[in-house]
């Protein structure tokens, strides 16, 4: 996984230089030589980089073509048209995201300019602390609750869903705990429609439910997702809540999926909350995340 997360990042490089700037980034084709997923291969690089590969690539572009803003030798349409934008107000735009000013501002000013440098993955041996998995093999179930479109945020406690659920009644969380009637057990927190390049504060599903059997009838004023039969990874994590749950969703790439013959495969990931302390301060949680074999 490595070594294609890194033929992955020379491929940007390639499609930066001029002549191959319309080029398109073939990840899929580069995900069946290494034996994987598109899918797999897109979360791994968002969840090691910190952003997703459509963020990298912007703003490895954005860095070159400040290069070329700052030298001057050429005008701002033919710098936007080498680097694959068609107008200059597009190129601008995508500038300015990136580096907080203009390209007319930055061959005035000199800069300012935000410099992404070229990544590289490599293998840290870890490992010290061992993870609590298990691979639990499940028919199709439906997950039913309350749901809202949320963004997502990689790092802290979610005030819109924390909004949300604070909002539902009490007794809302009794009607769905006496719903609950198969694995994962409990009150569960589900992610869904979570795109495989996300950006921290793209739009997510959140449904806070529970799951129940194939074919269970849902109440008229309950969501309900579809779950397909198949394997999970099932981490379980104990402390400060959602910290610890948090560093665990972020070791499973660092450590996890690289050591097991294990990848990512698209359905919701769901955390069930098993035990809590009354402000949520800290918890015990399952993280299932839905695999299949590498």
């Amino acid at each position: 996984m490595i070594s294609a997360l890194n033929r992955l990042a020379d491929l940007v490089e390639k499609q930066l230089v001029p002549e191959q700037t319309a080029t398109e980034l073939d990840v899929a084709a580069l995900a069946k030589a290494a034996g994987t997923t598109e899918y797999h291969l897109r979360r791994m690089f968002s969840s090691l980089a910190g952003m997703p590969l459509s963020e990298y690539v912007r703003r490895r572009r954005m860095t070159v073509a400040a290069a070329d803003v700052v030298r001057g030798q050429d005008d701002l349409l033919s710098i936007a048209v080498r680097h694959g934008y068609g107008s200059t107000e597009a190129f601008g735009r995508a500038f300015r995201a990136v580096h907080g000013a203009g390209p007319g501002e930055v061959r005035r000013d000199g800069g300012p300019l935000r410099t992404q440098p070229q990544i590289r993955f490599r293998l840290t041996v870890e490992g010290s602390i061992p993870m609590d998995t298990r691979i639990a093999d499940r028919p199709a179930f439906r997950l039913v609750g309350h749901a809202t479109r949320v963004p997502l945020i990689h790092h802290g406690i979610n005030p819109h869903i924390q909004r949300f659920v604070a909002a539902l009644p009490a007794e809302v969380h009794a009607r769905l705990k006496a719903l609950s009637g198969t694995e994962p057990a409990g009150l569960l927190q589900v992610s869904d429609d979570v795109d495989q390049d996300a950006a921290e504060g793209t739009e997510l599903t959140y449904l806070h439910g529970v799951a129940v059997a194939a074919g269970t009838p849902a109440p008229d004023d309950l969501d309900a997702i579809e779950v397909p039969a198949g394997r999970w990874a099932v981490f379980r994590t104990a402390g400060p809540f959602p910290q610890t749950l948090q560093q665990a969703w972020a070791a499973t790439a660092t450590e996890w999926f690289p050591s097991n013959p294990w990848r990512l495969r698209p359905c919701p990931s769901i955390v069930a909350i098993l035990e809590r302390a009354d402000d949520f301060s800290t918890a015990t949680c399952e993280l299932w995340l839905p695999v299949e074999p590498a």
